[in-house]
């Protein structure tokens, strides 16, 4: 059985009367951003047999970025929550801000680690192109080697950038 999906109004309506919120974005998104009174459980706990606790007679609304997540991941977000009633909030947090509804925001979190993969590869690619045409044509190679490290990431689930992006100092906990 799929959960309902409810409006952001609607989630807020239920979490003043005492429904739980559970953030399944991952901890460095939740940090970044997140919605007041909101529990961050990322997906990737969920799925190693993490349960929401503390919400046997509420209901549970799950929301993610924009809502994909949620919905793909419905039948674990279920099973995370049981026996309580289980909702989706439609669009995420997305969702959340475009009508108007509050977030606790800090900047000084760095950004998710997808992001600055694109930031990264997008630069080097555009790197590569400008010195490719202005410098040594051979210089398009480096686009051509990121954009091979993006294919293989999409293809195999391993992004190598990620993981060096991981070790940089903005990115270690605690700091």
């Amino acid at each position: 059985m799929t959960p309902e999906s409810i409006s952001p109004q609607e989630a807020k309506k239920l979490i003043e009367q005492g429904a739980v919120l559970i953030d399944i974005r991952e901890r460095a998104e939740y940090l970044r951003e997140h919605i007041p009174h909101a529990r961050s459980l990322p997906l990737t706990d969920i799925t190693a047999g993490k349960i929401v606790e503390g919400a046997e007679r509420q209901p549970v609304i799950f929301h993610c970025q924009a809502g994909m997540r949620t919905v793909q991941n419905a039948k674990a977000l279920t099973k995370a929550a049981s026996p309580a009633p289980v909702l989706l909030m439609a669009g995420g947090i997305n969702a959340w801000k475009s009508v108007g509804l509050p977030t606790i925001e800090d900047k000084k979190q760095p950004l998710p680690i997808m992001r600055q993969v694109q930031i990264v590869a997008g630069t080097l690619i555009l790197t590569g192109v400008v010195l490719g045409y202005t410098a040594d044509s051979r210089l398009f190679l480096l686009s051509g080697f990121v954009g091979a490290g993006l294919l293989f990431a999409g293809l195999s689930g391993l992004c190598g950038m990620a993981n060096i992006l991981l070790k940089m100092p903005w990115n270690r906990p605690g700091k």
